[in-house]
């Protein structure tokens, strides 16, 4: 396993991050299985692992921090929060009075005194940056976390808290977690650049783009029983992305390659991309992933691919994503009907 530093962190992460969403209710509710994966994932030379409190409402952090006694000290701990973690309205989100509160029950779930990389999931509209960065940056100065960074953050969002840190003199995010895959390619237009241009490093989620780069959804076929139908079934079924597909796998087989090794390796191709987390729910899908992280794309097969999905575009629908209030709420983006007319 190779490794690039975390943006201008000096931290050195593996190109592979293990991601721990599958781990607990959500996916795989058998600890003992989760922690073998862990293992797994740290023995192959991963020394990056990414959560998040909300992942099965804090269970995932338990079977991280279970599976890192003993190894914690050579593993760059990443967890996430803004999600809902009860009923109570100010149990999530980006205030620091939530914040605070957040970061001391992570840190116990996940049993360490720090945390490497403290992440804001997505944008709270409701609250000022500056509130988000201030508690973040006093996180840091009493050494509980490291290094701070943001999750599916527009690009607008993410030069304005460069902007807030550097006037106000806080710690600024240092990496950034966007979705990227062959068929969900917009962040090349303004996050990645953005990224670069700040010295963020960029851990990409999804780049299997949530199983359909797996070869297991195709077109004319059924649709398969699974977690990611269920909760997305626009994107699954989406013919645009179905078309895609169909038109990826003869581009994978004529290079001898599966899709889901194409995929990793089209990711990793970026020179943007610091690492791309992987999601595997079992060892079987684990050990597929990692006997492809040798697999290196040429500009052909990568010429080829920009034939099917064009560079800074979107095969077709992708959920998960943030949307703005701007865009979520109608009376931002409609007038009244007196104000209307033209003349």
């Amino acid at each position: 396993m190779k490794y690039r530093t975390l943006g201008r962190t000096g931290i050195k992460v593996s190109h592979y991050c293990l991601g721990a969403m599958m781990f607990g209710g959500i996916a795989n509710a058998d600890h003992d299985d989760c922690i073998r994966i862990i293992h797994r994932a740290l023995d192959f030379g991963i020394n990056f692992v990414d959560t998040a409190d909300r992942y099965s409402n804090g269970e995932s952090e338990e079977i991280v921090g279970k599976a890192l006694k003993g190894r914690r000290q050579n593993i760059v701990l990443a967890t996430k929060v803004n999600g809902a973690m009860g009923e109570d309205p100010n149990q999530q989100g980006n205030s620091r009075r939530w914040i605070t509160q957040a970061v001391e029950a992570s840190l116990r779930r996940l049993q360490t005194d720090h945390i490497d990389l403290y992440q804001i999931h997505r944008p709270s509209p409701d609250t000022d940056i500056e509130e988000t960065l201030s508690v973040l940056t006093d996180l840091m100065r009493a050494g509980k976390v490291r290094a701070i960074g943001s999750s599916t953050f527009p690009a607008s969002e993410i030069v304005e808290a460069q902007g807030v840190a550097e006037r106000r003199g806080l710690a600024r995010f240092r990496t950034e977690q966007p979705p990227y895959s062959i068929l969900n390619r917009s962040i090349e237009q303004e996050v990645l650049p953005v990224c670069q241009k700040y010295g963020m490093g960029a851990l990409v989620w999804s780049p299997l783009a949530k199983g359909m780069l797996t070869g297991r959804y195709r077109k004319g076929q059924a649709l398969p029983e699974s977690l990611r139908v269920k909760v997305f079934p626009k994107q699954m079924s989406d013919e645009r992305n179905l078309d895609a597909v169909e038109r990826l796998i003869p581009i994978a087989e004529q290079a001898g390659l599966s899709l889901t090794h194409m995929a990793m390796a089209f990711v990793m191709a970026h020179p943007g991309v610091t690492s791309a987390i992987l999601g595997p729910r079992t060892m079987q899908q684990l050990d597929d992933l990692l006997a492809g992280a040798e697999v290196v794309l040429d500009d052909e097969i990568l010429d080829r691919i920009d034939e099917v999905v064009a560079p800074g575009t979107d095969a077709g629908p992708m959920g998960a994503l943030y949307a703005p209030p701007a865009v979520t709420q109608a009376s931002l983006r409609r007038r009244t009907l007196q104000d209307r007319a033209a003349a």
